[in-house]
């Protein structure tokens, strides 16, 4: 068990955490069931785990509200977590990777499926803890490879560190989710080049899923409003309609 990836399962029906328990025992996981919210605070903050699979409908507290709780505990953030939705409930997933989940399935699903997207999101999911500021950091040691912070081609206001994992936009470091870095990185790279939403997916993703039309979509308007939270009369990332979305060309080099 101490060596097995240990995932909390957040879900009150016993009929779906026991199915989900048995096919992630078999897959080699250490499933914890919790059946309501108040539950999984606890378990999650005896010991953070790998990766927590949370139902939106828990008798005590909205999966949201719970999303949101879990990730404000030290070390929270660091943790991926997928959503159980019902099939019909497209806002649910929406507003899901809104507030940042990793991934969502919808219910009825298939177990196995299940289990390759928890694989999937782990593989994908080594984050590294927060780092200080470029400004502050030390030099690097003699003959080491300097970091890789470059300005943006084409004189924008954005700075990519990709040993970091980190974009600033006028100077200021934005807080990004893996999937948020992976999108802006691209569009940062080809300024005015339109990405079409096949794009974004297959170089930011390493899975492709059913139902995640709205999956693109949702990660921009979190982007937009991170972008617009450092510099509010700016539109950094414009939509080219039908096809998809690009860096624009035409961003001031100073704040205003």
């Amino acid at each position: 068990m101490l060596n097995k990836p240990r995932i909390l399962v957040v879900e009150d029906e016993s009929g779906i955490a026991d199915t989900l328990q048995y096919v992630l025992a078999t897959d080699g996981f250490a499933p914890v069931w919790c059946s309501t919210a108040g539950q999984a605070l606890r378990e999650f903050s005896a010991g953070l785990p790998a990766l927590v699979i949370l139902d939106i409908g828990l008798p005590d507290l909205n999966g949201f509200e719970l999303f949101k709780r879990l990730q404000a505990l030290p070390g929270g953030a660091q943790v991926p977590m997928l959503f159980l939705t019902a099939r019909s409930d497209e806002i649910d997933r929406v507003v899901g990777l809104e507030l940042g989940a990793d991934d969502y399935i919808a219910k009825p699903f298939s177990p196995r499926e299940l289990v390759a997207r928890v694989r999937g999101i782990l593989r994908r999911s080594v984050r590294p803890p927060p780092a200080a500021p470029l400004l502050d950091a030390p030099p690097p040691a003699p003959g080491a490879a300097p970091l890789t912070l470059r300005a943006a081609p084409a004189a924008t206001p954005f700075a990519l560190d990709e040993e970091r994992r980190q974009i600033r936009f006028y100077g200021r470091v934005l807080e990004l989710s893996r999937y948020e870095y992976g999108i802006l990185r691209l569009l940062v790279l080809r300024p005015g080049r339109v990405f079409t939403r096949d794009e974004l997916f297959d170089q930011v993703w390493t899975e492709r899923s059913g139902s995640l039309d709205r999956t693109i979509d949702a990660h921009i308007k979190t982007l937009r409003a991170k972008l617009k939270a450092v510099a509010p009369h700016t539109e950094p990332i414009r939509t080219s309609r039908g096809t998809g979305y690009a860096l624009s060309e035409a961003l001031p080099a100073q704040k205003h």
